[in-house]
């Protein structure tokens, strides 16, 4: 079974679109959450995520889209979470809203979830180099559903990665919309979840149209200026 990863879309639709037209043939999609926030087509970017993915979970900037002011620290979280406000619909809103944390997809062998998987430490960043340390959750995950668990998929970082965890598949398949790990092209994986094997795959995209609707609608600059760098 070939399952297409995406994570941390936010509201890049130049780079989704670039990825679901590189990505090659797959049974499914998911998509590890924070669909909206940051860029400028949250409405667009919900509506294709919805169509394409079987299975989404909720990030953090899908769960404080309608309460942006906790990103007051951060303006340029704060400013894309306002204008995500803006142009969602309420049904989009309300389906972000009953997004689950975490689901399960390939028949239940892997555990999709937006950040750290366990709930107390829900915004937590794992890192690719941090992921051995997920061991033992890893253990609780597979003792609570009762089931095999071959691997672990999760987003956050922004940074790709996948490593074997007690020969359990531990993936961030990285950011479509957003990417912070010095590559600008658009990231996602495709894991054989049969094989137990990943591929990491990068894809460029119109990053000048991006930076032309950030600055149409009153976004910060480096909104824009960062997805040059990927950073």
């Amino acid at each position: 079974m070939k399952v297409g990863l995406l994570s941390d879309v936010h509201a890049n639709l130049p780079a989704l679109e670039a990825v679901l037209e590189d990505m090659p043939a797959v049974d499914d999609i998911v998509c590890a959450g924070d669909v909206v926030g940051y860029n400028p087509w949250p409405a667009a970017c919900l509506e294709r995520v919805r169509e394409v993915a079987a299975a989404t979970v909720r990030g953090n900037h899908d769960r404080t889209v309608e309460t942006p002011e906790r990103y007051r620290a951060n303006r340029m979280a704060e400013a894309g979470l306002e204008h995500a406000k803006r142009e969602l619909s309420a049904e989009g809103l309300g389906w972000l809203r009953e997004l689950p944390r975490a689901t399960r997809f390939a028949d239940g062998r892997y555990h999709l979830v937006h950040s750290h998987p366990a709930p107390e430490r829900e915004d937590a960043y794992v890192y690719p180099e941090e992921f051995p340390a997920l061991d033992r959750h890893l253990d609780t995950l597979a003792e609570e559903e009762a089931t095999d668990l071959d691997g672990l998929v999760l987003g956050h970082t922004h940074v790709q990665g996948a490593r074997s965890v007690d020969d359990r598949l531990v993936v961030n398949p990285g950011s479509v919309g957003q990417p912070r790990d010095g590559d600008p092209d658009a990231a996602y994986a495709v894991l054989d979840a049969d094989a137990g094997e990943v591929d990491l795959r990068r894809v460029a995209y119109d990053v000048d149209r991006v930076a032309a609707a950030v600055e149409r609608e009153g976004l910060p600059e480096r909104t824009a200026n960062r997805l040059y760098r990927g950073e």
